[in-house]
């Protein structure tokens, strides 16, 4: 089976980055300018965990979208299921108040 290049995506935008290197502390997307390594890209961060994290031993971050020093991150790959909901359920609510004629 050939090797396939993961694909990465900015939570903020959801526009695919692509890395030259490896991503620095603070590198941001270059579509939108948030920083990258910030716990909603990481494939450890999860709402409904404690700290929002799986891993327990991680440090308290309150700023889920500002750029942090978490030895533990791990870039998540693909697109974050959670961004496809939230697309359906605005979708939803723009259908449901749309204004008539």
């Amino acid at each position: 089976m050939p090797y396939v290049e993961p694909k990465y995506f900015c939570q903020k935008c959801n526009h695919e980055l692509v890395f030259d290197v490896k991503m620095g502390f603070r590198d941001t997307c270059p579509h939108c300018a948030s920083d990258l390594h910030v716990c909603k890209n990481c494939q450890l961060y999860d709402p409904g965990a404690h700290n929002a994290c799986r891993e327990s031993q991680t440090d308290y971050t309150p700023d889920k979208e500002k750029a942090n020093f978490c030895g533990w991150f791990k870039f998540i790959e693909g697109a974050r299921e959670e961004n496809k909901e939230v697309a359906k359920a605005k979708a939803a609510l723009d259908a449901l108040f749309k204004k008539k004629g």
